[in-house]
């Protein structure tokens, strides 16, 4: 089991603690002065729920929106949810016929209902990383213990499948709360949310979610679909499956490669960097 990682509040964090101690003194020498703490705390509180609704934000801890600089030639694709029996191997066989690397964020249930199809996900050289136990609607509404026993869980069942101990962690949907970043410091994990999503969870058409993917396409990217919870277009057919071969020519055709996201980086852990490292390897 990795070690912990020392905790680094954002600044945010450390700014809304000191506000709460203030509060706090200040009711202690003036109670009468309570609409006005009342106030603060209200616009604090406000301020933290709009940062763990908005899931590119930094506000609330580290966050790779972005590949690390020098991304130079690389774009990262990323699958949310799964594995699928029904869509994942469809996925993997597409990703090898254009030499593409990606990072499946996959459900700790689904990888112990499908431990084989995990292992496979990892043996064809691509990164298998943590996306909660249950994927709850409600994760983000949990405490720390909560998150963390959802966490660890994951941890676990995709250990058990793969050999390898995940290092990247996504929120489901990206929503967050204020302890959300102390917990991945606890379990040595990395938050990673995206540059641009097709929403293939909601939207039937294939065509329509590549574009979303591909308008815009530069190194650097982050990419989101989704093989375990894609909707299905009118024929019952999964809309990643025809998304997935457009986005895929597209990014050829600006002369760019698939990685998977990187594991270790100092940005990860909210440090400023110049170079790269640690592009994940099974």
């Amino acid at each position: 089991m990795a070690e912990p990682r020392p905790w680094h509040p954002s600044a945010f964090i450390k700014l809304s603690a000191g506000l709460h101690a203030a509060a706090l003194g200040t009711l202690a020498l003036s109670p009468e002065r309570w609409p006005f703490v009342a106030g603060g705390l209200v616009l604090n509180h406000a301020i933290l729920s709009t940062a763990g609704m908005w899931p590119r934000s930094r506000l609330l801890g580290a966050n790779l929106s972005r590949l690390p600089e020098p991304a130079e030639d690389a774009v990262a694709l990323t699958f949310d949810d799964g594995p699928d029996p029904e869509v994942t191997p469809r996925v993997l066989d597409l990703l090898d016929r254009h030499g593409a690397r990606a990072t499946f964020f996959v459900v700790g249930r689904k990888v112990e209902e499908h431990p084989g199809l995990t292992a496979e996900i990892h043996a064809r050289g691509h990164m298998v990383e943590n996306h909660t136990y249950r994927h709850l609607n409600g994760f983000a509404f949990l405490g720390p213990r909560g998150m963390e026993r959802e966490v660890q869980k994951a941890q676990d069942a995709i250990e058990r499948a793969t050999g390898r101990r995940p290092a990247l962690f996504r929120a489901p949907a990206g929503i967050r709360n204020p302890w959300l970043d102390l917990v991945l410091a606890r379990t040595s994990l990395s938050l990673v949310s995206w540059t641009r999503r097709g929403f293939d969870t909601v939207t039937r058409d294939g065509h329509r979610v590549a574009e979303r993917l591909v308008r815009g396409l530069r190194a650097g990217d982050i990419l989101l679909l989704h093989d375990g919870s894609s909707a299905r277009d009118a024929g019952g057919r999964p809309v990643i499956l025809e998304a997935l071969p457009r986005v895929l020519e597209a990014i050829a055709a600006h002369s760019l490669n698939c990685r998977p996201v990187p594991t270790t980086h100092p940005v990860l852990s909210g440090t400023p960097a110049r170079t790269a490292q640690g592009y994940g390897t099974p």
